[in-house]
């Protein structure tokens, strides 16, 4: 075999230590969930309005929204009323941009756990992603009640949404898992974060629909933004009672799942040097 050729047993050898990952983290799952509600406790502690912050965030952000973007700059919606298009949006934005700020540090702010005891080091991460997916389910209660407000009725698409929660879940993690490694060698990452989340959230379709990208740029925009075609897909499946492009959705699930796999590889290779350099 040349050596410019891909050698199978190094391909075996990673599915197999892939898969003893896998049997890990589902031994530590108890942990995994001490985490997640540590992680919950910590976030809203000695806050006047505990959990109603995961509802509250995304509904002053949408009357903002609402006022100077629909009522002032009359930016289009699709037919659709503004505070419901630009919720149905924020709520998954909240749920990936609150998962990226908390998972991305975590490992440096619980350095003195992994200093300590040993267990998977991607437990931390995954439990600020767990909080943040909890923000996201109660948030997604007060979009319900906007939702009769407007007399939206449900429709069958509505069962698209299990599929594109998964689908977010999995490119989450996965930016996660990639930046929380990443952020041990280069502690620049943290204070570039905001920065990036910010610009990030301009280029996504939450201020507009996905319909005035130019049709010849929209292969590349949702190839390289999955977050849009996420967010399109919740819209068309649950405002416009309508199926998500299954082209652009299948390839940012393609693109997710590529994402996770590069993700854990490389958080798994450099997790035995986190307790040194953390």
């Amino acid at each position: 075999m040349s050596q410019s050729e891909p050698c199978p047993e190094n391909h075996i050898e990673w599915s197999d230590s892939l898969i003893g990952h896998a049997r890990e983290l589902w031994r530590h799952r108890e942990l995994l969930w001490l985490l997640t509600l540590r992680e919950i406790k910590v976030r809203y502690k000695q806050t006047a309005l505990g959990v109603a912050w995961a509802v509250v965030q995304p509904l002053s952000l949408m009357v903002v929204f609402t006022v100077f973007f629909s009522w002032f700059a009359r930016i289009e919606s699709d037919g659709i009323p503004y505070p419901l298009f630009s919720y149905a949006a924020l709520l998954p934005w909240m749920f990936f941009s609150t998962s990226l700020s908390f998972a991305i540090p975590s490992l440096i702010a619980n350095s003195h756990i992994i200093t300590k005891i040993y267990f998977p080091r991607e437990v931390i991460p995954l439990s600020a992603v767990l909080a943040a997916l909890l923000d996201f389910l109660i948030a997604s209660a007060a979009f319900v009640l906007l939702m009769i407000a407007y007399r939206v009725p449900p429709s069958w698409n509505l069962l698209y949404v299990l599929p594109i929660i998964a689908i977010q879940i999995l490119f989450t993690v996965g930016m996660s898992l990639l930046l929380s490694a990443f952020t041990v060698l280069y502690r620049d990452v943290r204070h570039t974060l905001p920065l990036v989340i910010q610009i990030w959230m301009f280029v996504t379709p939450i201020l507009y629909p996905a319909s005035v990208v130019p049709e010849r740029w929209r292969v590349w925009y949702f190839s390289l933004n999955p977050m849009a075609a996420i967010i399109d897909g919740y819209r068309r499946a649950i405002l416009q009672q309508r199926p998500p492009q299954p082209g652009y959705l299948l390839l940012a699930a393609a693109v997710s799942c590529l994402l996770v796999l590069a993700g854990y590889k490389y958080f798994k290779h450099l997790e035995r040097e986190f307790a040194d350099i953390v």
